[in-house]
């Protein structure tokens, strides 16, 4: 047995995978403010502001905007399950990791579930997610992932939305990644549900989650003939936690709210478009320098996304080796290849306070000698200096 009385250590560590990311100290000043209670008025007004502030991030006026207690996974459920009853027939474009996941949920929430695939690597086509729904004939819903983490790739929305709406089909969007890293505009694109998670762009710990749903998402909802299966992730029972008159539901969260909130003002004080920006800057001196060091990335070069990039490890590597020494030599996480890609790709993240360029130079040099270490030749200094030059005016 440990002595479980002695001070509490932790490494901290240089977070670039796939989530979380590193949190800003404003964010954790911020959960160690004192605790109150869920219905104190003070938590009822950071309720209101956070609403407000991730209606700006969602790009809508959706008045079902909240954040669900739980992680991104959480989030997905809440949007499955109050859209979709047992018997409804739902179609799920699947390129990656997530998208699976997803068709998982609308199963285990009674759906008839049909899925059109994609290659790993590869965004999701609009002509064969149209082919699909015709073949198919009536579909309650489509789901989608906009950014999806396990290749980081992005798949186009609101074509998607266009095709999904004129067969009659609601449309459920996956942005866990996409939030606060680069556009997200239900309004403009028309989605109907939409969920995230606090622990990748919005550069707030796991465990809060933002969903919002649009009026036909409302609508299908009001309209349900049996109840939402889950009394905790019923969006319509949280509305009214989040809305006046601010009836209880469950114990909400609160440090995790007061975190929520600094991570959404830190968005608002940077400016929607210099965060993609700085998003899409680092990820460019990233790629340039991985290149440089004779890597390939493994994304669709059209689809890649800034805040996550996938890195096609070398036959001669030993990816889980690779991964450890940059974990045990120089505290630096990133992520390995899920399902199918498992030993074959590495992921790296560039999310929130993680997406620096100062973290870009000590990933990449980390890299070079934990693949020196394997034997496979790597041009020393190379890829700093092409993530140098990628970085200069």
């Amino acid at each position: 047995m440990g002595d479980y009385r002695g001070e509490f250590h932790l490494t901290r560590r240089l977070l670039m995978g796939p989530g979380p990311c590193n949190i800003h100290p404003r964010v954790l000043q911020a959960m160690a403010k004192t605790c109150q209670g869920h219905l104190d008025p003070e938590v009822i007004e950071t309720l209101t502001e956070v609403s407000e502030m991730l209606r700006i991030v969602f790009g809508t006026k959706n008045e079902l905007t909240l954040a669900v207690s739980g992680t991104g996974s959480a989030a997905m459920e809440a949007a499955v399950l109050n859209v979709i009853e047992p018997g409804d027939r739902v179609l799920v474009a699947v390129n990656g990791y997530f998208g699976v996941r997803l068709a998982e949920v609308a199963r285990r929430a009674g759906a008839e579930v049909h899925e059109v695939e994609f290659p790993w690597g590869k965004p999701v086509q609009p002509d064969a997610v149209e082919a699909e729904l015709e073949r198919l004939g009536r579909v309650k819903a489509v789901g989608m992932v906009h950014a999806e983490t396990s290749t980081g790739v992005a798949s186009p929305v609101a074509e998607i939305a266009r095709i999904a709406h004129g067969n009659g089909a609601l449309l459920i969007v996956d942005a866990v990644t996409s939030l606060g890293g680069m556009e997200v505009a239900l309004d403009e694109w028309d989605v109907d549900v939409c969920y995230s998670g606090s622990q990748k762009c919005l550069g707030v710990p796991p465990g809060i989650s933002p969903v919002s749903v649009g009026p036909r998402g409302e609508e299908a909802l009001k309209s349900r003939k049996t109840k939402v299966i889950s009394y905790y992730l019923d969006l319509g029972l949280l509305k009214k936690y989040w809305s006046p008159p601010h009836a209880y539901h469950h114990t909400a969260p609160v440090t995790l709210l007061y975190a929520l909130r600094e991570g959404l003002r830190m968005i608002m004080e940077e400016g929607l478009q210099a965060r993609f920006k700085r998003h899409a800057d680092t990820a460019a001196a990233l790629r340039a320098g991985l290149e440089a060091m004779g890597l390939e990335l493994f994304a669709d070069p059209g689809y890649r996304l800034n805040q996550l990039t996938t890195v096609a490890v070398p036959d001669s590597v030993n990816e889980a080796r690779l991964r450890g020494t940059l974990f045990s030599d120089y505290n630096i996480e990133i992520g390995g290849g899920l399902g199918p890609l498992a030993g074959k790709v590495i992921r790296i993240g560039l999310m929130s306070d993680s997406c620096w360029p100062c973290n870009v130079f000590a990933c990449l040099s980390a890299l070079e000698n934990a693949l020196l270490q394997q034997g496979f030749e790597v041009p020393r200094g190379e890829g700093l200096a092409a993530a140098q030059r990628a970085l200069t005016p």
